[in-house]
């Protein structure tokens, strides 16, 4: 979503770096064009005069660090504020004594009230509690067929009946709590625009129930719209904190960097993409970091904790430095991979690209034909790539939909893979006998024990998925 104004503000910071020592009129002309390139991003006006405003003000009256250049004493200064105008801290989530704790989503029609209700039971399940849903969206039709479907993929229960959404919320919580879950969720139902009948309708669920936290749904895509939908809501409903949908989605993110400081309520949680398990707390400092060009390592790797098993991480990396690793293994740990979520987004959490690189170039489709290619090997192809000849690519080929080029390329990057890892164990070892020698606890010719440890596989390492 933020490719364009990364793109915009890494141009501007690179001018800096020539410079020796930042003058005022320096500052007055970065900023001027910073605060373009967010009003370009659909930032609100105000928060992109205020945001110029402060930054301007830290760089003139700061004490900047002596150990940084110019770019990186504003680009610090701009990461701070970027933090700041996006909430600061990610939301911090309470619990009710008296189970459950009730949540009420409220938002228009199409921003994904119902698929982020599931979402977001998914991911208090994960935080170790027992959720349940009540369709309480009567309005459109399939809306509870739509949340049912969804819930069982999840394994979460659902309430709901055919009669009014007062009565379903009421019955709804009565049924939590004889059941013993401690979150109940709430999915409404929208209208195209904010009218009377909506408010009413949420209003009444809300005496009704009584949430702990209303969350209100916002879609991303829809840039400063969704910001004034987010005013209104609050005028009248107060809600708690929202929850932005889209975020993968090509819009300039405009949205992202305004409710907090418009609407004054945080961003408790981000709808990344369209599976169930593209959703995670909203971190401030991560997305600062994201825009700025800077990555997001803590993201990237709670991602691949949850996506790896870590025993079979470790034994693929004991096979591929002892030269045991196969196709097998390489397709196991690519699987692995896509549970991280769409590969564009893993290169953009992704630290120190290189200038002009860009994740919307990389091919997801190159994984599927990878795949492909493997799936479409024998057995023993894949555990002994050696043997495949040209009428073994042919056929493979043939079968997973590829060209022979293709095929080719796949099994000399695996080659040139294993020798690398090959290689870079042997000078670990030298470098064992060398200590050990000087030490004079080993003869010179004696063989040296132990084991190598690595991290997981790095599919980086294999080829470019780029277009």
């Amino acid at each position: 979503m933020f490719d364009t104004l990364t793109g915009r503000l890494g141009t501007i910071f690179s001018g800096l770096r020539s410079k020796g020592k930042l003058t005022e009129s320096d500052i007055n002309a970065v900023m001027s064009e910073v605060r373009t390139a967010l009003l370009e991003a659909d930032v609100n006006l105000k928060v992109a005069k205020e945001f110029k405003a402060k930054v301007t003000e830290r760089c003139l009256t700061s004490e900047l660090h002596n150990a940084l250049n110019p770019a990186q004493q504003v680009i610090k200064i701009v990461n701070e504020e970027l933090v700041e105008i996006l909430g600061g801290e990610a939301l911090s989530l309470g619990f009710s004594e008296k189970p459950p704790t009730i949540i009420l989503l409220a938002g228009l029609q199409g921003v994904g009230k119902t698929t982020n209700a599931v979402k977001l039971a998914k991911w208090f399940k994960s935080q170790g509690r027992n959720p349940m849903l009540v369709g309480a969206d009567l309005q459109r039709p399939a809306a509870v067929k739509q949340l049912m479907t969804l819930a069982e993929s999840i394994d979460v229960p659902v309430f709901s009946e055919d009669s009014d959404p007062i009565s379903v919320a009421r019955k709804g919580l009565q049924e939590a709590t004889s059941l013993g879950k401690d979150v109940l969720i709430y999915d409404t139902a929208g209208r195209l625009s904010i009218d009377q009948d909506l408010m009413d309708e949420i209003r009444k669920i809300s005496d009704e129930i009584k949430p702990h936290y209303t969350f209100l749904v916002i879609d991303a895509m829809t840039g400063q719209e969704a910001v004034n939908v987010a005013e209104a809501f609050n005028e009248k409903l107060s809600i708690d904190a929202m929850i932005l949908t889209k975020l993968d989605g090509d819009s300039r993110g405009g949205a992202a960097l305004s409710a907090k400081t418009v609407v004054g309520k945080p961003i408790a949680f981000a709808s990344i993409g369209e599976r169930i398990e593209d959703f995670e707390v909203f971190h401030p400092d991560r997305l600062a970091s994201r825009i700025l060009g800077m990555g997001d390592v803590l993201t990237l790797i709670e991602k691949a904790e949850d996506a790896f098993d870590q025993k079979e991480a470790q034994k693929a990396a004991d096979r591929l430095l002892s030269g045991e690793f196969n196709l097998d293994d390489f397709l196991e740990q690519m699987q692995q991979l896509k549970k991280m979520g769409p590969l564009q987004n893993l290169v953009g959490m992704m630290p120190d690209l290189p200038q002009g690189a860009n994740p919307e170039d990389i091919d997801e489709s190159r994984l599927a034909r990878t795949e492909a290619i493997i799936t479409s090997m024998t057995f023993e192809e894949r555990d002994r790539p050696e043997i495949i000849d040209g009428s073994r690519r042919s056929r493979i080929a043939k079968g997973s939909g590829t060209t022979i080029q293709e095929v080719s390329q796949l099994l000399k990057q695996f080659k040139e893979i294993k020798r690398m890892m090959k290689g870079n164990k042997k000078p670990q070892n030298r470098k064992k006998k060398k200590s050990k020698r000087k030490k004079g606890k080993q003869n010179p010719r004696a063989k040296t024990g132990g084991s190598s440890s690595t991290n997981a596989f790095d599919l980086s390492e294999f080829g470019t998925f780029t277009k």
